[in-house]
């Protein structure tokens, strides 16, 4: 298993920061991780929801049938699903309101038989330059 977490207060009521996070159509805008929707993609993301996308990690793509496990408006969704090879991933996103700011944490896992070792560590590395990057984009645009 390989996984990372970032952090980042960003500078925006929680509120606006939770409506861009779960604002699919918004993902290309801020999502690093994110390459492209297959197929139909919800308006809202609700429990249970379900859609296809292609993620790039070390400029290998996956498509991956995501559903949202844990969903806890304003403050907390949690996809999973598998990929080519078996491969899991689940991208958790949380927003805490931080006085007039938010703190945004992202969480992504991964497992897979291939995620050991020194590919674990390098898949551990490249997510949390993509999560970094993410949070980064996000807050310019909510900010």
């Amino acid at each position: 298993m390989a996984g990372t977490n970032v952090d980042r207060v960003v500078n925006a009521p929680a509120e606006k920061v939770w409506a861009v996070l779960t604002d699919l159509a918004r993902w290309e805008e801020w999502n690093t991780l994110f390459t492209k929707w297959k197929g139909e993609v919800p308006d809202t993301v609700a429990q249970g929801s379900q859609m296809t996308a292609v993620l790039t990690i070390m400029g290998m793509a996956n498509t991956i049938t995501l559903t949202a496990d844990e969903f806890e408006p304003p403050t907390l969704v949690k996809l999973s699903g598998t990929g080519m090879a078996g491969a899991k991933i689940s991208l958790t996103l949380s927003v805490e309101p931080d006085d007039e700011a938010a703190r945004v944490t992202a969480q992504a896992d991964f497992v897979s038989q291939m995620m050991v070792g020194a590919i674990g560590k390098a898949i551990e590395r490249s997510a949390k330059k993509e999560l970094d990057a993410s949070l980064e984009k996000l807050a310019a645009i909510v900010e």
